[in-house]
């Protein structure tokens, strides 16, 4: 379908930072029949998309922070994939004060959970929802089917999950690979834990000479289903 100029609310998520990351994950929901808001600080990469990609779903491209909010119907749904730490906060703070209570702002990045646990307090406070989610699969994964650990309210999950496990890779039984891990920087944390467990998966692997396929839904499985261990361990 072809792109739509940002001007009346649409989309139902948007993406700001399209470097390959951010660019592959906005074509996921696109191809997954989402109208998606996309934004990048350099209105070329915006357009570079579109040219590129517009035919494989609606896009709403935006050339600033403001015609990207007003794209987003509400509760605005916004994915910020940018580099972790400062960059991070700056751009909260640019689309921060352009959003309204019970809007929620994801962190998809590699921020450090203790960077998320203070954003999502800062936020909250605001009426804003801060989600930091782990996603894994690199960037083949963000445009195929990533592992998605988000952590957050629950309240943001019921209405962000559904999307994100549209998206999410899939189990031999169908599970998406995408689930509510716990609150505040839960969502970073356990990404934390799965890339250390995938990295010693991948030695072991390679010390022995086998090939290696990660399962991208272990270590998240792990942590989830116990709660109290992030309580304890993030501390």
């Amino acid at each position: 379908m072809p792109s739509t100029p940002a001007t009346t609310a649409t989309a139902q998520i948007g993406v700001t930072g399209l470097a390959v990351m951010g660019s592959n994950l906005a074509r996921n929901f696109a191809r997954h029949g989402h109208t998606v808001a996309v934004h990048n600080r350099t209105a070329a990469k915006t357009k570079a998309l579109i040219d590129e990609h517009g035919h494989e779903g609606n896009f709403v491209p935006a050339e600033t922070a403001e015609e990207f909010v007003a794209a987003l119907v509400k509760p605005r749904r916004l994915i910020i994939m940018v580099k972790a730490g400062d960059p991070t906060d700056a751009v909260i703070e640019e689309f921060a004060p352009l959003l309204e209570e019970g809007d929620m702002i994801i962190d998809g990045g590699n921020a450090h959970f203790a960077d998320t646990r203070r954003r999502e307090k800062n936020l909250r406070e605001r009426g804003i929802h801060f989600v930091g989610a782990g996603i894994s699969g690199g960037e083949e994964g963000a445009l195929n089917g990533p592992s998605i650990m988000p952590g957050g309210s629950v309240e943001s999950y019921k209405a962000l999950g559904p999307l994100l496990e549209d998206i999410a890779a899939k189990a031999k039984d169908g599970t998406p690979c995408a689930v509510h891990v716990g609150p505040d920087g839960a969502g970073h944390f356990v990404k934390m834990v799965h890339n250390t467990a995938v990295s010693g998966e991948f030695a072991g692997q390679r010390h022995h000479g086998r090939g290696w396929v990660s399962n991208s839904s272990a270590s998240h499985r792990a942590v989830s289903h116990r709660p109290h261990l992030y309580d304890r361990l993030a501390a």
